[in-house]
């Protein structure tokens, strides 16, 4: 990194992307930001930059050392492989530039004192993960996959077989449907559109039950699509149209004069 490159970062203060720290700042909370950006867009690390924009410079012989082995290899995990850098500017003072990439490995987490912490970017500053964001992280590190959670009180019933009769015959290219409720529940599970656990009936995911439901909304409360319609491109108080669309994504079709053709009014 060019010094005026570096002089412009510093310029334009801290944000989601960029923190300021002295190199005697104590290792976990050096880890707490790593994992924080990591765990967003990714970011850099100024080191001898004091919270203010002042440079005061890098004081350690064995900063590199220290950052690599104690910070990656001890508090961050999953590892992480940062770029790092040193700038030394026009009165001899250094700057020591971390980079770190947007994790693939997501959720990173802090490990000290034997636990394990879970750190988001907000502005310029991390913070403790919610358990909203926590799952977005696990989703978003493919370890969580949001589509296959289910939907309590949802059963089988809540999703039109005439469409799942459609989609496997016509789409999937499976003429041999199951004849008893018990063989239907037993496709829809391998087909990840329900779910059972031990002792309990299986219910629709949300993949099932987006596709296939017979009303959604009516078990998940943001399903769904609204429409409204203006006079003009103003939106005005009083619109001229306004309906909530609840319904299966997938459509029905039926077979006409040799034709698929879309039953649009169908339920």
């Amino acid at each position: 990194m060019l010094r005026t490159e570096l002089l412009e970062i510093i310029a334009n203060g801290e944000n989601s992307g960029v923190e300021f720290k002295r190199d005697d700042i104590r290792p976990e909370t050096l880890a707490k930001e790593i994992v924080a950006m990591a765990n967003l867009r990714g970011g850099m690390l100024l080191l001898g930059v004091e919270d203010d924009g002042a440079i005061s410079g890098i004081q350690r012989d064995d900063l590199e050392t220290w950052v690599m082995d104690t910070i990656f290899g001890r508090y961050v995990h999953p590892m992480l492989l940062p770029f790092y850098e040193v700038v030394t500017m026009e009165d001899k003072r250094r700057v020591a530039v971390v980079s770190i990439a947007m994790g693939t490995s997501k959720p990173y987490v802090l490990r000290h004192n034997g636990r394990e912490d879970i750190y988001v970017r907000v502005g310029s500053t991390s913070r403790l993960a919610t358990r909203e964001q926590q799952a977005r992280l696990f989703e978003s590190g493919g370890m969580l996959h949001s589509e296959a959670l289910p939907v309590s009180g949802a059963s089988f019933e809540a999703m039109d077989r005439q469409r799942l009769q459609d989609y496997l015959v016509n789409l999937v290219g499976d003429s041999n449907l199951p004849t008893t409720d018990d063989g239907w529940l037993h496709r829809m599970v391998g087909l990840g559109f329900m779910t059972e656990s031990t002792g309990v009936a299986p219910v629709c995911t949300i993949a099932g039950l987006v596709l296939f439901g017979r009303t959604p909304h009516r078990y998940l409360r943001q399903a769904g699509v609204r429409w409204i319609a203006f006079d003009g491109a103003d939106k005005s108080y009083r619109a001229l149209d306004d309906a909530a669309l609840d319904g299966p994504l997938v459509g029905l079709f039926a077979q006409q004069e040799g034709a698929r053709v879309s039953l649009l009014n169908a339920v």
